[in-house]
């Protein structure tokens, strides 16, 4: 009878070694999708051979052999889903593979690449630092190394914000975009005052000071090369990010209630406040009860709200084509509002965000970028916010809406627009700010709004000729309206074409390097700050 039953379990046999040949072929050739569905026949016939084996013939070779096949299985099976960045599943597919051998070389190599593509840097350097004592790891060695080092650099990065982009930066931002982890500075999310929940400092912060560093759910990017296209071509990308949002979605839980967690624009005020340790590298899993997907409605809201434009002024995408166009989802990073008087500013580096304060921010204040140009006047800043779906509230906008109605700011703005000569216009505007007995970051605001004035002027030696001490210093222009909107290319532009006029000294240089630190943070040092602001004065075009 014993014989028979051997018989009987050939042809079962038989079949696990068809299905294997066959899944193995098809992760060779790179068909994930077809690699999973095959490896998923072969597991469950050898869980279930292994099930029969132990149960009715306790054979101790056959079902370490039967586990053995199982372990390869698994793990082979986490790295076509992993591919597919079905990292829910494929991290499931690596427990269990190291449930039955807890040092499976092959099982802890794919986790750790799963693990540092999530961004949880030390359980990924467990992984590999395990790996490491397997007798397989004496032909990887190389590439285990390479690993371990990656995630200490990591997961240091991501414990003390310390980033330099420098040499990218030096080399004309050639190459791979650097190695960045994601972090999370002296922030924390609370009710905000301006539209719902926001992101505020935790302690006083100096300008440049790195906030966070976020990884995209998704991006979409492309160049848009012709006009008549860009509308057509941007619908064709935005539906792409939508479908890939969607993907990732469905395909990882964590990813989903990060999502999730994000305003569709309706109720705000009812929003409920997520813990910071949500969005943290090292969060728990979350678990299967989670796992209820989001409505296509509820995720095009989210989307639609909480998506970032990297064209727009206040993301310059370092390195980029002018006619560069990529939109995404930084989940964390969408928790920042809008204001007209920004304390913050973001680069764009790969799939990553990098927030930085662009000015002093006091503990307890709220960390703000602009989502449109601000400089520029009230109503066209209006009509940008209406664009967005909201109408901002922030102190510069209360101020102006108050200030703005006077009838001599009036003629003075319909002056420009009918060609005044800018020159005056400024004179006019800087001696009507002395008779109103506007103070401080007010002059700031109302400089701001008519920088492009402003930037003619001083960009003008004839204009600076002839109007002389009329106008006010540049410096002191250029300080007040950083102060009012943060540092920006264009302004530390006028100051050092101002300075092109005569020789700079270490007091007008420290300036220049500081507002530069508002503009791309403390992660770009004093030699590529310097590369980057030269940079400036040969290539930015108008104001």
């Amino acid at each position: 009878m014993r014989e028979e039953d051997q018989q009987q379990l050939s042809s079962p046999e038989k079949l696990m070694q068809e299905l294997r040949l066959k899944a193995n072929e098809l992760l060779l050739r790179e068909e994930w999708q077809e690699s999973v569905q095959v490896y998923t026949q072969f597991i469950d016939l050898c869980q279930e051979q292994s099930s029969n084996t132990n149960q009715h013939y306790p054979n101790t070779d056959q079902i370490n052999k039967l586990q053995k096949s199982l372990c390869l299985a698994l793990s082979n099976r986490a790295e076509a889903r992993s591919r597919l960045k079905d990292f829910t599943e494929a991290l499931e597919d690596c427990d269990q593979a190291l449930k039955i051998d807890s040092t499976h070389f092959k099982a802890l190599l794919c986790k750790g690449k799963i693990l540092l593509c999530l961004n949880r840097y030390s359980m990924a350097l467990d992984c590999f630092k395990t790996a490491l004592l397997d007798p397989q790891a004496n032909g990887n060695l190389e590439t285990l190394n390479g690993y371990v080092e990656k995630c200490k650099k990591l997961e240091f990065q991501s414990r003390t914000g310390a980033f330099d982009l420098s040499d990218w930066v030096l080399n004309g931002f050639r190459g791979s975009f650097p190695e960045l982890a994601e972090y999370i500075g002296p922030v924390e999310i609370k009710q905000s005052q301006l539209s719902g929940r926001g992101l505020f400092a935790a302690k006083n912060i100096d300008a440049g000071t790195l906030l966070l560093v976020n990884k995209a759910i998704a991006t979409e990017r492309g160049i848009l090369s012709s006009e008549d296209s860009n509308e057509n071509a941007q619908l064709m990308m935005w539906k792409n990010f939508i479908d890939e949002i969607v993907e990732s979605t469905k395909k990882c839980r964590r990813i989903q209630h990060l999502v999730s967690t994000l305003s569709t624009g309706e109720e705000e005020e009812n929003l409920g406040v997520p813990e910071m340790s949500l969005f943290r590298q090292e969060a728990e899993e979350i678990s299967s009860k989670s796992n209820e997907e989001l409505d296509m409605v509820r995720m095009m809201s989210i989307l639609d709200v909480n998506s970032l434009v990297e064209d727009s002024v206040s993301a310059s995408v370092l390195g980029k084509n002018k006619d560069y166009y990529g939109v995404g989802l930084w989940v964390l990073a969408s928790f920042i509002n809008h204001s007209c008087h920004p304390n913050a500013r973001r680069l764009h580096v790969g799939d990553y965000v990098l927030v930085h304060a662009s000015r002093d921010v006091k503990a307890g204040e709220e960390i703000t970028f602009a989502y449109f140009d601000v400089l520029l006047p009230m109503e066209k800043r209006r009509e940008m916010s209406n664009t967005w779906g909201f109408h901002c509230h922030c102190k510069r906008c209360k101020f102006e809406e108050q200030f703005c109605s006077k009838q001599e700011m009036k003629e003075i703005e319909m002056g420009i627009e009918r060609g005044l000569e800018v020159g005056g216009a400024i004179f006019r505007l800087e001696e009507g700010m002395k008779r109103w007995m506007v103070r401080g970051k007010e002059k700031g605001y109302l400089r701001a709004s008519f920088w492009p004035s402003y930037c003619e002027a001083y960009g003008s030696e004839k204009l600076v000729k002839r109007w002389g001490r009329r106008l006010p210093a540049v410096d002191v222009v250029v300080d007040s309206v950083a102060e009012a909107t943060g540092s920006d290319e264009r302004v530390v532009k006028v100051l050092l074409m101002g300075g092109l006029r005569r020789t700079a000294n270490v007091v007008e240089m420290e300036r220049v390097m500081k507002l530069g630190r508002g503009i791309y943070g403390k992660v770009v040092k004093k030699q590529a700050m310097k590369s980057l602001l030269q940079h400036e004065v040969h290539e930015l075009s108008g104001c």
